[in-house]
């Protein structure tokens, strides 16, 4: 079969083309002839069908009827060879038999038949691919009725039509007639064909040719071109190109779409004015927003690839787009105040500014863009800055009229479509986008640094914090849309809560807020509302109730911050006598209102829907502050604990009021809402008071208010519901608990809101029973740590819980039960029941009730030995307890039994363990004083060095050698009182008590001090000290007193 007759040539053109037919989307889905022949390449990898293809099958069959004898030869030669030791291993034989194939005659005979017929086969089938062409060419040469709107018309100028046509893969010299025929100099029929090639064009091959940059050029004219259907199909071809090309091509077909805008803003063709509003239903102004939308896709994708090419590309892209967006008129010009700038139709089509967002995300990009701004754009940001200023302006004079300025959201919130904009509106828009891009601009150090900037209309430079105080007046100078029925999308775009957005993103950047937040002009412009109130002035503030709400939710952020919080507090100065200096700092502002909110004295708030919403949200904001000591000291003097304690009482006797709700009647549903906002205020009120546990000082302001049992009652019950922490604190209600537990009346409320029982039949359940609502469907695996994963977060609850205070509250004269039989279903309640059946273990009735013998006694053993680092707790448990003796009896049990008796111990983790709490419990000191043994074994014939004992005293390995001589470290201070002694004038009266006393002692008890004489020795000092206290002048006998 090495030659091929015309009937096996017929066949293989025949199999190739249904080769080539089903991977023809594979094939024309690549953007350049390269990728096409690699697809091939690789269609085994890819094309699961592969092996199916009657072409793959054919040259199968064909290669094996050629070269297989020579394979299987060559395989029983290797074979043959590698069972003498000459051929090692199935690689090296592989290797081997296709070096030998590929060498011989067979081989190269078939190479040379398939080049030949396959060179005939692809001939043909190109020549067949070229007359259907000319015919198809043919047959478009002739006039067709409605040819002329035979364009595609889509409002979408970035669809993908053209993705539907097969590739036509053109020469260079192809492509050069094509730039020819679509000079703006040949007729409309010929340009129209040349654009009719070019979209089936692969746009790699387009871009990488050289008549590229000539075909750019026509391009860019023909964009302007009247011809709708033609300018239309020129940005179909931009879309394809941005959509299916790398960053490096398209980079010049945005400039030049950029360009061709630039260009046309600038021309005399265009007029359009801001005054006039803007009609999107114009032909020309839909096409000219499609040219801006496609050239803001590509801002929002062009970002996630420009960073793999060289940086001068993008900043061409950057370039050319804050060009565009600062083309504005001369200032001579009539109409260049009222000029309706590039910048609008952005604003329309992104009006949060997301392009700004993504180019500003990274460093790499960040970084071009606040230099160009800086050098060449400057204006942008001016122009952004003066638009926000003159849009405030306006605010503010509307609200001072009480008049509506809300044309905007209150004409776009329905959901009738509308096709047109006022110029108010356009204004609106604009002054959205342009705080957007100011509020992610000052995010940024270098941001920041394009400021101050002066304006034509302003005398003094605007600077970041006048910026800042702008948006903080904008929360309360803009009407708010609280009771207004507006859609979520329409109240994301007033300028209160894109204001508060942005002052919530200063809060979260902790750089930032400390250089921008932290000045008294910010935190005033926050607190105006607040001391217009205070001071019983006018306020001129729509919806005041949710404007306070704003300023209390930014308060709160500043106060969750240490800098923030110490701002607050003292201004700027660094303590209290500096603030005390500088006048009233905000905490006394803030805790001022919140008391008046309190008791209802502020006259324009009174009978407010919300009120209560404003009262916890300002409660919120001095909770902040006393949950930590210092603001805690600055708030005790007004009381806030007292009023909140009064508010707290009279809302529980309103609770206690509120009839039950019958069935039937009318006021059902109004009693039932009114029950939950009362339930729910209470609730607001005992968070508040609970939080003062959170200090020492605190807890005793709390115990004084008489709400302590509440407040833990309250807490449990948020504990049990797994409420999350709110987001501006650091630590929840379990760190509460551990202060609670540091005073006898906390660890009784603490264990009488039943807190103490949930937490050991918690605790129980996970070392004993395992979770009630899980399926076994395996076993449960052994745990290897001491204390199992799932037992830690309860075994620290219980360290947190058991202080001193609460062990002495729970334990004292508790006697553990000590039952003779235990049921498997009954579970510990208390500390109590703890100490009975997980630690003191001295009855096999206590041992058998356990499913999880060593686990669990091993749990009590490690919370024994940590409750014990207390001296007090150890000496309670001792004389209560006697939990010593209770060990040593444990491990004098647990040993082997030989004839003779009682042999060695046995070594185990309860062993090991209890030697360990012995050691620590029985000898004080640190490491330098005692040896607490190891729990880990060793490898090796002795896995345990470690001594242990059934009965006292302990073993002399567990007491460290005291060091001697050189290694004591002289006591500077005693050398120095010896020295001073030495000297009879500069001694007084308390020497001569002291050395009568000391004479007293070392002559009674002579043996209490040993060792060696030395100058270093406690014999010399004890000399020294008795030569000094003893010799001398005789002194008179002084009497000392009882104290």
């Amino acid at each position: 079969m090495s030659q091929f007759t015309s009937e096996d040539e017929a066949l293989l053109q025949s199999m190739l083309r249904q080769l080539l037919q089903s991977v023809k989307e594979k094939i024309t889905g690549a953007p350049s002839v390269e990728c096409a022949e690699e697809i091939l390449l690789h269609l085994e990898e890819t094309d699961e069908n592969f092996h199916n293809y009657e072409f793959v099958k054919y040259l199968r069959q064909y290669i094996n009827n050629t070269v297989g004898s020579v394979i299987e030869e060559e395989t029983e030669k290797c074979t043959s060879a590698q069972s003498q030791g000459e051929v090692s291993g199935y690689d090296t034989l592989v290797q081997h038999v296709t070096k030998k194939t590929r060498e011989s005659k067979e081989y190269t005979e078939m190479m040379h038949a398939l080049k030949n017929v396959m060179m005939v086969v692809v001939e043909s089938l190109i020549n067949k691919f070229e007359e259907d062409r000319m015919r198809n060419k043919e047959l478009d040469s002739k006039p067709k009725k409605g040819r002329q709107s035979g364009y595609d018309t889509d409002n979408c100028s970035d669809s993908d039509s053209s993705f539907n046509q097969s590739y036509t893969f053109m020469s260079q010299e192809q492509l050069q007639l094509l730039v020819e025929r679509f000079d703006p100099v040949q007729p409309k029929e010929v340009r129209q064909k040349a654009l009719q090639t070019l979209c089936i064009a692969p746009p790699s091959d387009i871009l990488n040719s050289e008549s590229w940059p000539n075909l750019r050029k026509h391009l860019t004219m023909s964009l302007s071109d009247p011809d709708a259907a033609f300018s239309e199909k020129i940005l179909r071809f931009y879309a394809k190109t941005f959509s299916s090309s790398p960053f490096n091509m398209t980079r010049e077909v945005y400039t030049s779409l950029a360009r061709h805008l630039e260009l046309y803003f600038l021309s005399g063709e265009y007029s359009l004015r801001i005054s006039a509003g803007l009609d999107v239903s114009n032909a020309d102004v839909n096409r000219l927003l499609k040219k801006i939308r496609l050239l803001n896709e590509y801002q929002k994708e062009a970002p996630s690839s420009w960073i793999r090419h060289p940086e001068k590309y993008m900043e061409e892209v950057v370039e050319s787009t804050l060009s565009l967006l600062s083309v504005k008129r001369e200032p001579d010009h009539p109409a260049s105040p009222d000029f309706l700038s590039p910048i609008y139709f952005l604003a329309l089509l992104d009006i949060k500014a997301v392009w700004f967002k993504k180019w500003t995300h990274a460093y790499y990009s960040r970084t071009v863009v606040f230099r160009l701004l800086e050098k060449k754009y400057k204006s942008l940001i001016n122009a952004a800055v003066q638009q926000c200023l003159d849009y405030f302006e306006f605010c503010k004079a509307a609200v001072n009229t009480n008049s509506k300025i809300s044309e905007f959201s209150q004409q776009h919130c329905s959901d009738k479509q509308n096709f047109s904009y006022t110029g108010s509106e356009l204004q609106h828009i604009y002054f959205v986008h342009s705080l957007c891009l100011l509020g992610r601009l000052l995010i940024y150090k270098q941001g920041r640094n394009l400021f101050p900037i002066k304006l034509k209309n302003k005398k003094d430079s605007v600077t970041v914090t006048d910026l800042l105080v702008l948006f903080t007046q904008l929360i309360y100078y803009f009407p708010s849309h609280q009771k207004t029925a507006l859609t979520t999308q329409t109240e994301s775009y007033s300028p209160a809560s894109l204001a508060m957005e942005i002052l919530q993103a200063f809060c979260d950047q902790a750089g930032c807020t400390a250089e921008c937040l932290y000045t008294d002009a910010v935190i005033d412009a926050l607190l105006h509302p607040v001391q217009s109130l205070l001071s019983g002035k006018e306020v001129y503030i729509n919806c005041l109730e949710t404007t306070l709400i704003d300023v209390a939710d930014i308060l709160a952020r500043i106060a969750a911050v240490e800098d923030g919080l110490s701002f607050l507090l003292y201004g700027d100065g660094e303590n209290e006598k500096t603030a005390k200096e500088d006048g009233p700092t905000a905490v006394h502002v803030i805790v001022q209102f919140t008391k008046k909110l309190l008791h209802d004295d502020i006259s324009l708030l009174s009978g407010a829907e919300i009120l209560p919403v404003v009262k916890g949200a300002f409660i919120f904001v001095c909770r902040q502050m006393y949950r930590t000591c210092e603001g805690l000291q600055m708030l005790i003097p007004y009381g806030l604990h007292e009023s909140i304690g009064e508010a707290w009482k009279k809302t529980s006797l309103l609770s206690e009021r509120v009839p039950t709700p019958v069935t039937g009647t009318d006021s059902t549903s109004s009693i039932s809402l009114e029950s939950k906002n009362i339930l729910l205020w209470e609730e607001t009120l005992l968070d508040a008071l609970l939080n003062y546990s959170a200090t020492s000082k605190g807890l005793f302001l709390l115990h004084g208010t008489g709400a302590l049992n509440d407040c833990v009652n309250f807490m449990f019950s948020s504990l049990s519901k797994k409420l999350q922490t709110n987001e501006y604190e650091e630590f929840g209600n379990r760190v509460i608990v551990t202060q609670m537990a540091t005073t006898p009346t906390g660890a009784v409320a603490l264990q009488s809101s039943g807190f103490i029982k949930a937490l050991v039949t918690e605790l129980w359940a996970l070392l004993e029973c395992g979770k009630d609502d899980l399926r076994i469907t395996q076993p449960k695996s052994t745990p290897v740590d001491p204390i199992d994963q799932s037992c830690q977060k309860s075994f620290l609850s219980l360290i947190n819980l058991l202080t001193y205070p609460a062990v002495l509250e729970l334990l004292s004269q508790q006697d553990i039960p000590n039952k003779p039989m235990y049921s498997f279903r009954e579970v510990p309640t208390d500390i109590t029941d703890i100490i009975d059946r997980l630690i003191i273990l001295n009855s096999e009735a206590k041992i058998h009730s356990l499913f999880n013998y060593e686990q669990s006694h091993i749990f009590g053993l490690r919370l024994l030995n940590v409750l014990c680092c207390e001296l007090n707790t150890l000496l309670l448990l001792e004389t209560q307890y006697h939990v010593s003796q209770a060990l040593l009896t444990a491990q004098a049990e647990n040993v082997t039994e030989t004839p003779e008796g009682p042999g060695d111990f046995i070594i185990d983790g309860l062993s090991v363990e209890r030697n360990h709490v012995l050691v620590r419990i029985n000898l004080i000191g640190g490491p330098q004083e005692r040896i607490l043994p190891l729990r880990e074994l060793d490898k090796g014939s002795d896995p345990y060095p470690w001594p242990m004992f059934s009965s006292f005293p302990l073993p002399k390995c567990y007491l460290a050698e005291i060091p001697r001589k050189a290694e004591l470290r002289q006591d500077k201070d005693l050398d120095k009182l010896l020295s001073l002694l030495k000297s009879p004038e500069k001694q007084s009266g308390w020497a001569e008590i002291c050395r009568k006393q000391f004479c007293k002692v070392m002559k009674s008890r002579p043996d209490a001090i040993s060792g060696k004489n030395g100058p270093n020795s406690t014999d010399y000092r004890r000399k020294m000290l008795t030569d000094a206290f003893c010799t001398g002048p005789f002194l008179r006998e002084t009497k000392i007193s009882s104290s």
